[in-house]
C-alpha cells in the first residue's frame, strides 16, 4: 500500500521512500523516512496534493509522489512527541568565560580589527527576515548571490560597524536540492563566515533542529536562536535550554524576534562565539548502541578514510564524511578520491547498509531524526495545541476548503485588484503623477526663460521627463501591490494559495506557487517578474517570467478602450473579456510549447511546509516595500532612462540629425517605414500605426496619443474594423513595456530579454496574421 491510498484521518508507518537522486534525499530531508508515522490532514479541493503530518509538523505532497512511498496503516500513533511533563526553571548562564557552554580549549581569538562575518540561516517560515531586520535595522542592502538570482541581503549589526551578516535563504537543509540549499551550503564553505546564527522555530523544533544538526557539523562558530519562544510559553510549553546547551553543544539563546525579546543576548553571544572562534563542542550525534552502532562505525571509518581529502578541499571532515556516505557528488567531486578509495568507500557503505536495513540516505536521515527525538524528550516540554495552530485550522476550513477555496482567492485578488488599480494605487499614482508634471512645467518653463537650446530643452522635457515620468507613474501601483503580496506572504495565505491551485498549473508544467506572479501580471507585468522570486525552483522562476507577458496588463487598459469605443461600441463588454481570454489561451499554448521544448521536465516536487497563520510585522512589511522601491528607481534611472533618450532621440532627428518639427520626418517614421511590409498582411500596412507601436515600447499608454497625434482624430476614417481588430491582438501579444524588459533583463539576463522581445512581437505577429485571415474568410 502507497501513502497515495491511505485516507484523511487516518494514520500509517513509512516502509519505504521511492525515487532517486536529489529528489528522494529532499523527502528523506522533510521527515519522510521509513519508521516515520504520517497521518492525512486533508487533500487540496482539487484532490491533489495532500497534506499530511509528520513528526509534529504539517507537510504537503503530491499523489505521484506519494505513490512512491510504501506504507503500512496503523491505528493509533505510536510515537506523540509529548517529551517532559515538567521542567524545574533554572538560569540561563551568561556569556564568555562565565558561560558554561563556550568551549574554552578551542578558542582562538582574531586579531583585534577583523571584520566579524556572520551567516544567517534558518527553515522558511522561522521569522529569519523579522530577525535579520531586527539586527541590523536600516543598515542592510540587498544584492544576488554570484551566478544565480536568490536574494542576498548583507547588513552589519547595530551598534557593531566591524560586522557583517548575510541572510542566507531560508532552507530545510544543506543537500543540494534547490539553487537556494547549493547557494547556502557554498557560502558557508566557501566564504567562510566567522560564525553562523542558526534561527530555529521553538513552535516546530523537530523540523528546525534537522538542518541545526547539518550545520554543527560544519565545525563553524555557531549560536542557535529559539524563536517563536513568546509562543511556546503562551501555550504552555517550555525548553530547558541549559540542557539543550549541553546536549548540541552550542549557545542556545531563547527570543522572541517579532518583540524584539532576546535580541541583545543573542548579539553577545554571537559577538563572542566569533571573536574568540568558539567551535560547537560536539558533531557526534549517532548513537553506539543504535541497531548496534552501524552507523556509528560507517561515519567513523569514512572519516578516516577522506579526512586528509577534506582537509586538502577545506571541507569540515565530519560534514564531508555524512555527504560522501549520501553519495553528494558535489561534495565527491571535491575530495577527489581516487578509484581504491571509492571502492572502500562503498564496500564500508554498502556493510552499514546491511547491518542497519536502510539504504544510505535513509539511515543517516534516521540517525538525525533519532537524536532530535532523544534530544527533545529530555529538552522540551510539548504546548497544549497552540492558540495559533487553532485559529489556523479554522480558518484553512474556508480558505482551503474543498467548494469555499477557490472563491475566497478570486474574491482575495479582486480586492487586491481593485484597491491597487482603482483605490489606494490609483490615488498615489494620481499625485506622483501631478507632482512630475508640475515639476515639468516648472523646468520647461524656467529653461525657457534662460533661452536654451531647443534639442536640449526637448531632451528635457518630452525625453526624460515624459519617457521616465511615465514609467515613474507606475512606482505606487507597485508599492501597492506588494504591500498587499507581503500581507499575504508573511501571513502564510500564499502557501495556501500554492496549495490550491498546484493541480491546475501542474497541467501546463508549473507548480501551485507560480499562481500570484501570473496573476499580479494581470495588473502590471513589472511587480509580476519581480513577484517570481517567491519561487524556489530556477525552472518555475523562468517559465513563470516567460509567461507573465501573456497576462494583459492594465496599461493595455487605453488600448482596448479607445479601439472598442471608435469600432465596436456595442461589443465593448464582449471584446475585452475576449481579449483577456485570448491571452490566457495563448499563454497555456506557450506553456505547453515551453514545457516540451526550453523546460522539459516535470516541475519541483511540491514538498511544503503549511506554516500557521500569523499576523505580518510591520517592520518586515514595510522594510519589502523600500527595497522594491529602491529596486524599481534604480532600474527607472538606469536601463529605463537610456531606452527613454534612444527613443526620444529617434522621434525627434532625422537621418541629417536635424530636428524635426513633423515626427513624420524622424528617423522612427524611416524605421517604421521599413516595418510596413511586415505589418502589411495583417492589415497594418501604415507608417504611422507602426510608429504608434514603436512608442508603445516605452509605456502601452502611448500607443493611444501617439495614433491621436498622427492620425489628428481621424483614425476611423484610414482604419477598417478588420484591422482594428488586428490591432487589438496585435497589442494584446507584443513586447512589452521597457520597464517590464528591464526587469526580465534584471532576473534572466540581456539575452532573455531581448529574447522575449522579439518573441512576444512573432506570437503577436502570427495571431494578428490569423485575426485577420480569419476575418476576411468569413467578410468581416
Amino acid at each position: 500500500m502507497t501513502l497515495k491510498e491511505l485516507e484523511i484521518g487516518k494514520s500509517a508507518a513509512i516502509k519505504t521512500v521511492g525515487g532517486s537522486g536529489a529528489l528522494r534525499q529532499h523527502f528523506l530531508d522533510m521527515g519522510m523516512i521509513p519508521g516515520a508515522e504520517v497521518t492525512v490532514v486533508k487533500l487540496a479541493p482539487m484532490g491533489d496534493p495532500m497534506e499530511l503530518q509528520v513528526h509534529g509538523y504539517e507537510l504537503t505532497l503530491r499523489l505521484a509522489e506519494a505513490d512512491q512511498i510504501e506504507i503500512e496503516p496503523i491505528k493509533k500513533r505510536s510515537r506523540a512527541h509529548e517529551g517532559k511533563e515538567y521542567l524545574k526553571p533554572s538560569e540561563h548562564p551568561g556569556l564568555g568565560e562565565d558561560g558554561k557552554y563556550h568551549s574554552k580549549e578551542s578558542e582562538n581569538p582574531l586579531p583585534e580589527g577583523t571584520a566579524l562575518t556572520y551567516a544567517l540561516v534558518g527553515n522558511q517560515n522561522c521569522g529569519k527576515t523579522t530577525l535579520f531586520n531586527q539586527l541590523t535595522g536600516s543598515n542592510q542592502h540587498v544584492g544576488n548571490f554570484p551566478g544565480v538570482t536568490v536574494d542576498r541581503k548583507d547588513g552589519s549589526i547595530k551598534g557593531y560597524s566591524n560586522t557583517d551578516v548575510t541572510d542566507l535563504p531560508g532552507i530545510y537543509s544543506m543537500s543540494p536540492y534547490s539553487s537556494e540549499e547549493i547557494v547556502s551550503r557554498n557560502f558557508v564553505l566557501n566564504e567562510k563566515p566567522k560564525a553562523i546564527i542558526n534561527i530555529v522555530d521553538a513552535t516546530n523544533i523537530h523540523r528546525n533542529l534537522y538542518l541545526t544538526m547539518q550545520l554543527l557539523e560544519m565545525d563553524v562558530p555557531m549560536v542557535v536562536a529559539l524563536n517563536m519562544m513568546d509562543e511556546v510559553l503562551g501555550n504552555q510549553g517550555s525548553i530547558d535550554v541549559n540542557e539543550m546547551e549541553a546536549l548540541l553543544g552550542v549557545p542556545v539563546i531563547p527570543i522572541s524576534a517579532a518583540k524584539n525579546e532576546g535580541v541583545s543576548e543573542l548579539v553577545e553571544h554571537a559577538i563572542h562565539i566569533a571573536k574568540y572562534q568558539e567551535r560547537p563542542l560536539r558533531q557526534d550525534f549517532c548513537d553506539k548502541n543504535d541497531h548496534d552502532g552501524a552507523v556509528h562505525r560507517c561515519i567513523h571509518a569514512v572519516i578516516h578514510l577522506i579526512e586528509d581529502h577534506a582537509q586538502k578541499a577545506e571541507i569540515p571532515v565530519r560534514f564531508a564524511a555524512t555527504k560522501a556516505i549520501e553519495g553528494d557528488n558535489l561534495i565527491l567531486e571535491q575530495l577527489k578520491l581516487d578509484e581504491n578509495e571509492m571502492e572502500m568507500l562503498e564496500h564500508i557503505v554498502q556493510q552499514m547498509e546491511n547491518e542497519r536495513g536502510l539504504d544510505r540516505s535513509a539511515a543517516i536521515a534516521d540517525m538525525r531524526f533519532d537524536f532530535i527525538e532523544r534530544l527533545c524528550e529530555k529538552t522540551v516540554v510539548k504546548p497544549k495545541e497552540s492558540k495559533e495552530r487553532i485559529r489556523s485550522e479554522k480558518i484553512d476550513k474556508i480558505l482551503t476548503g474543498k467548494y469555499t477555496a477557490i472563491p475566497c482567492f478570486i474574491g482575495i485578488m479582486v480586492l487586491v485588484f481593485y484597491l491597487t488599480f482603482n483605490v489606494i494605487g490609483a490615488w498615489l499614482q494620481g499625485i506622483l503623477e501631478f507632482g512630475i508634471d508640475k515639476i515639468s512645467e516648472a523646468v520647461g518653463s524656467a529653461m525657457t526663460a534662460a533661452h536654451v537650446n531647443s534639442a536640449v530643452h526637448s531632451l528635457v522635457i518630452d525625453g526624460i521627463f515624459n519617457g521616465v515620468g511615465s514609467v515613474l507613474s507606475f512606482l505606487p501601483i507597485i508599492v501597492t501591490l506588494f504591500f498587499f503580496l507581503s500581507l499575504m506572504e508573511d501571513s502564510g495565505y500564499i502557501a495556501r494559495v500554492a496549495f490550491v491551485m498546484d493541480k491546475l498549473l501542474r497541467k501546463i508544467g508549473l507548480s501551485g506557487r507560480s499562481i500570484v506572479p501570473m496573476l499580479i501580471g494581470f495588473g502590471c507585468t513589472v511587480p509580476a517578474v519581480m513577484a517570481t522570486r517567491t519561487l524556489t525552483s530556477e525552472r518555475d522562476r523562468k517559465m513563470t517570467i516567460l509567461l507573465t507577458p501573456f497576462m494583459s496588463c492594465t496599461a493595455k487598459l487605453p488600448i482596448y478602450a479607445f479601439f472598442v469605443s471608435v469600432f465596436f461600441p456595442k461589443q465593448g463588454g464582449l471584446i475585452m473579456a475576449g481579449l483577456y481570454l485570448l491571452g490566457i489561451l495563448v499563454g497555456i499554448l506557450a506553456a505547453c510549447l515551453y514545457k516540451n521544448t526550453l523546460f522539459k521536465g516535470e516541475p519541483v516536487p511540491f514538498v511544503m511546509e503549511l506554516p500557521n497563520y500569523r499576523l505580518p510585522g510591520a517592520k518586515n512589511v514595510g522594510q519589502l516595500l523600500w527595497e522594491k522601491a529602491k529596486d524599481f528607481l534604480q532600474r527607472a534611472f538606469s536601463v529605463i532612462l537610456l531606452a527613454t533618450i534612444v527613443v526620444w532621440f529617434l522621434q525627434s532627428f532625422d537621418l541629417h540629425l536635424n530636428m524635426v518639427k513633423d515626427s513624420a520626418d524622424s528617423i522612427l517614421a524611416i524605421a517604421a517605414g521599413f516595418l510596413v511590409p511586415i505589418f502589411k498582411p495583417v492589415g497594418l500596412g501604415d507608417w504611422k500605426i507602426c510608429t504608434a507601436l514603436i512608442s508603445g515600447f516605452m509605456a502601452k499608454e502611448s500607443v493611444v496619443s501617439t495614433l491621436e497625434v498622427l492620425f489628428a482624430g481621424g483614425i476611423a476614417g484610414v482604419l477598417s474594423p478588420l484591422s482594428a481588430a488586428s490591432l487589438l491582438v496585435f497589442s494584446l501579444l507584443y513586447t512589452p513595456c521597457v520597464a517590464a524588459i528591464a526587469s526580465i533583463r534584471r532576473e534572466l539576463g540581456g539575452k532573455w530579454a531581448v529574447g522575449v522581445v522579439f518573441w512576444q512581437c512573432a506570437v503577436a505577429w502570427i495571431c494578428a496574421l490569423i485575426m485577420h485571415l480569419i476575418g476576411l474568410g468569413i467578410g468581416f
